[in-house]
């Protein structure tokens, strides 16, 4: 005889929930409500920064901080930091979906798996050491340069670019590449014409994350750009280098001048503004490959 049929409280109320279901239910609703209270805390963090900068940085805010030269301006930093952005991710991004696409697609057991060692070993190396490896390999001997910064910076996005496109390139279908597989469609030709252009959307949502992530390192940018220019330039081997927001902010909060902290939040504030919108676009470019799929 079961159970159930042994228990007449089964047959006067089957669907009641037993102690164990309660357990379970309660845990739930606790593990829920941390969960919940967590997500709050960190959206918290950020409002709390986001405000704090704003507050700090306001009184300098302005249509003239935006477009003068420095030190009164920011113009100078505004430009040369897309520059070095623009020049890091020209490096950057063909070879971090180069070493993706040889890792998905061509690389061994053991080959893709030293690689992607190496990658999660480079992602990792403090910034401070890269900056040290490019003084070193550009600056010694030579001159600081805006293509010191920028190469410094390219360092950091390479594995960050590379080990996420891996993850998107993993997501392709694999009935895809058995279909071309199946019209004889060469290897190569199939990654080209196949794989990557399903992976494109995730793959520029991996560069944009990797941008948002370089545009605010400052550590390598003080050993290979603290020597800038107060004017607005675009030339990334002239001396001194290209000024740029993070050395700004940091060349300001030390300053003597009574304005420095003032306008040091204000240009953090419009880093954080950028890195805020780069990282909502590339969320909606996820949303929008998600939905593709």
């Amino acid at each position: 005889m079961s159970d159930s049929a042994a228990d007449p409280s089964f047959e006067t109320n089957p669907l009641a929930p037993s102690d164990h279901l309660r357990q379970r239910q309660l845990i739930s609703r606790i593990s829920g409500g941390i969960q919940t209270a967590a997500a709050l805390l960190a959206v918290g963090i950020l409002g709390t920064v986001v405000w704090s900068v704003f507050s700090r940085g306001v009184s300098v805010l302005s249509l003239g901080f935006l477009t003068s030269d420095l030190p009164t301006g920011i113009a100078p930093a505004i430009v040369g930091t897309a520059v070095l952005i623009a020049i890091a991710t020209v490096i950057a991004m063909p070879l971090g979906i180069l070493i993706a696409l040889y890792e998905t697609e061509f690389a061994g057991t053991r080959s893709g798996r030293a690689l992607r060692l190496v990658l999660d070993v480079m992602n990792g190396i403090p910034t401070i050491i890269t900056g040290l490896f490019v003084f070193g390999l550009l600056v010694v001997g030579h001159h600081q340069s805006g293509f010191a910064g920028a190469f410094a910076l390219s360092i950091v996005m390479l594995p960050l670019i590379a080990r996420a496109a891996q993850e998107v390139l993993a997501t392709v279908p694999p009935s895809l590449r058995e279909a071309a597989d199946a019209l004889g469609v060469s290897h190569w030709r199939t990654v080209v014409g196949v794989v990557l252009p399903s992976a494109r959307s995730g793959i520029l949502t991996a560069v944009v994350l990797a941008v948002a992530r370089a545009a605010g390192e400052t550590a390598p940018l003080i050993l290979v750009t603290s020597l800038y220019a107060d004017s607005v330039s675009v030339n990334p081997f002239s001396s001194p280098a290209l000024a740029n927001i993070p050395m700004y902010i940091f060349r300001a909060s030390e300053s003597d001048d009574r304005l420095g902290f003032a306008r040091a939040w204000g240009a953090g504030f419009v880093l954080l503004s950028f890195i805020l919108i780069v990282s909502l676009a590339a969320r909606a470019l996820e949303r929008r490959s998600s939905s593709l799929r």
